[in-house]
């Protein structure tokens, strides 16, 4: 079984600092990059700018191998300069699903030179009662970066540095950095007996953009979005227990059934769950629901992909800063690799 140490840490701590906003993926694809070529047969960056990269099965097997992609989004929320006002402050707009709530008073960075800035609102003493009991519209606020410098089109998000604090990790965009960091682990580790192929994909969090155009490119046998997923796991406000989570932290991997853009394949939703038990590895279901992942993109390539969807759970989707467990990162990156060790053509050979 697979560990988690210094090394991936510091990685996905690479990864997470690093800006990475819908559109504007470089500097995350550069760090793949390096990640991967020691390892892979064939690595290319595609028209979007997601990095696809293939390890060929063993030259010494007569059948043809099975082909498995596992895909994992680059992107980030974030936000885009839209207008100079001039004396430092800028106008914005976000991109990808932001809670609003969230954004007064927090720090950002701005730009490939990562300008430190905050998003300026109305001081609290002097709003209205009204004012306070609605969230402040993206339009009505500002990004203020003093005597720095924005450019309209320059990317920003949020200026969170990654920590590692006991069992969890602290940081923007692990949303979906978590992932990329796993797919890294497992292409180091590939399986001789498939052709592993990997999706490190752009403009997830606009519209599963970047996975589509890979998944045409591919043209995989079955395919694995691996993401992270929202846990509602927080006690309710009366202190009772939370019965309505769709994931909880430690509990391992959650594996899909359904979301907004997806029905998971029976076959491989059984197997993972199937491969867990057997070797000992904690996971869970993902509870049905809202959200989706890469998977509703993959799925409708060409004569279509069986897919299902793996995630590592983390709190405060979206936000400044998110958590997560190291365990649950262990887990979900021990599931796949035995997943990958185990998987064999009949597995979707037949849907009787």
């Amino acid at each position: 079984m697979l560990s988690i140490g210094q090394p991936q840490i510091k990685l996905l701590e690479k990864l997470c600092n690093a800006m990475s906003v819908s559109g504007d993926e470089g500097e995350v694809r550069r760090i793949v990059m390096e990640e991967v070529k020691p390892y892979a047969d064939e690595v290319k960056v595609d028209a979007l700018g997601s990095v696809l990269v293939r390890k060929n099965a063993s030259t010494s097997l007569n059948a043809k191998p099975l082909r498995v992609l596992l895909d994992a989004h680059m992107d980030e929320v974030g936000f885009m300069i839209v207008h100079d006002d001039g004396d430092g402050l800028y106008q914005f707009k976000a991109v990808g699903g932001i809670d609003e709530r969230h954004l007064p008073g927090k720090q950002v960075i701005v730009g490939k030179d990562h300008t430190v800035g905050v998003i300026g609102a109305k001081p609290v003493h002097l709003t209205t009662p009204s004012e306070l009991e609605r969230a402040l519209e993206v339009d009505s606020l500002r990004i203020d970066l003093g005597e720095g410098k924005a450019n309209v089109g320059d990317r920003a998000t949020f200026a969170a540095k990654f920590k590692r604090v006991g069992p969890s990790i602290m940081s923007k965009a692990i949303d979906d950095r978590i992932g990329i960091a796993i797919l890294i682990e497992l292409l180091k580790r590939a399986p001789k007996h498939i052709e592993l192929c990997l999706s490190f994909s752009v403009q997830e969090e606009i519209g599963l953009r970047g996975a589509k155009v890979a998944a045409y490119y591919f043209q995989p046998d079955l395919a694995i979005a691996v993401d992270s997923t929202p846990a509602r796991d927080l006690p309710h406000y009366e202190g009772e227990e939370n019965f309505t989570y769709n994931t909880r932290l430690g509990f391992g991997p959650a594996i899909y059934m359904a979301n907004s853009s997806t029905l998971d394949d029976p076959r491989l939703v059984r197997f993972l769950a199937e491969t867990a038990e057997k070797h000992k590895i904690k996971y869970q279901f993902r509870q049905p629901g809202g959200g989706g992942t890469n998977a509703g993109a993959i799925q409708q390539a060409r004569t279509g992909v069986p897919v299902v969807s793996v995630s590592v759970p983390h709190r405060y989707t979206h936000s400044p800063v998110s958590v997560a467990r190291v365990e649950d990162w262990k887990n979900t990156l021990n599931l796949l690799y035995m997943a990958l060790r185990n998987v064999a053509p009949s597995l979707v050979k037949s849907r009787a």
